[in-house]
């Protein structure tokens, strides 16, 4: 069993406050998670700034391969969205047996 997290740290483009953030990330968040069922993914940092956003992805599988794949898959979708500028996204892999 793999557990794959990505850390995906976003600039937002023409927001001017916390309402409006909200506005962007949370449709973001919705359609992340309808496009790549089985994820878990929720916003996670830079809570108290207008113009940054980071996005927390979680995925369960069966093999290292598949983790990776659709992780890699979420960045690219993510990092495609218009007004969104990606800034870093750091992927992890936790396996049962410790590695």
């Amino acid at each position: 069993m793999y557990v794959g997290a990505l850390t995906l740290d976003l600039l937002l483009g023409d927001v001017r406050s916390l309402k409006q953030k909200r506005s962007e990330v949370r449709p973001l968040v919705a359609e992340v998670r309808r496009r790549f069922p089985g994820l878990s993914v929720a916003e996670t940092g830079h809570l108290d700034l207008h113009r940054r956003a980071e996005i927390g992805v979680a995925l369960v599988s069966s093999t290292a391969a598949h983790a990776v794949e659709v992780l890699q898959a979420c960045e690219r979708y993510v990092a495609a969205r218009p007004g969104i500028e990606l800034l870093s996204a750091r992927q992890r892999l936790f396996s049962d047996e410790g590695e």
